[in-house]
Formats: C-alpha cells, sequence, structure tokens
C-alpha cells in the first residue's frame, strides 16, 4: 500500500522524543472511511501528539482528528508525513507505519479492489 522513508530521533521513552515517517499512499481509493477510523483510533491510543500533512502543504492536522484526516482527503498518490512528538512517539510511527504496510487488514480481490475483509 505505500513506500517509505522514516526518520526516528531521541529515546523511546523520552519526553522529548521525535519521530516521522513519510508515506506514499498507493492504495486504489486512498485513504477512505474505514482505514481513516482505524488510523484516528489507533493515533488516539498514544499519549503523545500525532499529526499528518499531505503532499507537503505545510499544513499539519491532528492525526487523532477523524474530521481532520477525512478532511484532508488523502488519495493514491498522494504523500503523507506523519510525525509525533513526546511519549511513545517512536512507537506510535511504527504502529501507524504497520497499518499501512498491512493494507488496513484489508483482502485485495483478483481484479485488485479492496473487498473490506479483514485478513488473517
Amino acid at each position: 500500500m505505500t513506500e517509505k522513508r522514516t526518520c526516528l530521533q531521541a529515546e523511546l521513552s523520552s519526553p522529548g522524543a521525535q519521530a516521522s515517517v513519510e508515506l506514499l499512499i498507493t492504495h486504489g481509493v486512498g485513504l477512505h472511511a474505514r482505514p481513516s477510523v482505524l488510523f484516528t483510533r489507533l493515533a488516539k491510543s498514544f499519549p503523545c501528539t500525532i499529526e499528518i500533512e499531505v503532499n507537503r502543504s505545510g499544513l499539519w492536522l491532528s492525526a487523532k482528528s477523524i474530521v481532520k484526516v477525512m478532511g484532508a482527503r488523502i488519495r493514491k498518490g498522494s504523500t503523507l508525513r506523519i510525525r509525533a512528538s513526546g511519549l511513545r512517539a517512536e512507537e506510535a510511527i511504527r504502529g501507524l507505519e504497520a497499518l499501512f504496510a498491512n493494507d488496513f487488514g484489508e483482502v485485495q480481490d483478483p481484479a485488485g479492489e479492496a473487498s473490506h475483509v479483514r485478513g488473517a
């Protein structure tokens, strides 16, 4: 689903820890409703600040807000930068990155369309 570049700084347990990743969205429909909900739900599970930027717009949005994530209209071919700062920042970036790498649990049918069925 994505290509990536990762930048991790400081230590995992440090209150000033920062981490970021840049992902190229390759999923056919981009970050639609169900993946956006999974993304924000996971982001909310971390105590750190997590923000996203789409296509290097310079506008950073809260990754914990479904309204902001859905409003960003993250389409196929978009570049999504995710940054986290604070406690467990590195862990948050790794978790969100894994969500993309696993295609949000969607299984592709032979035509390449997501079937919205969770994988094993």
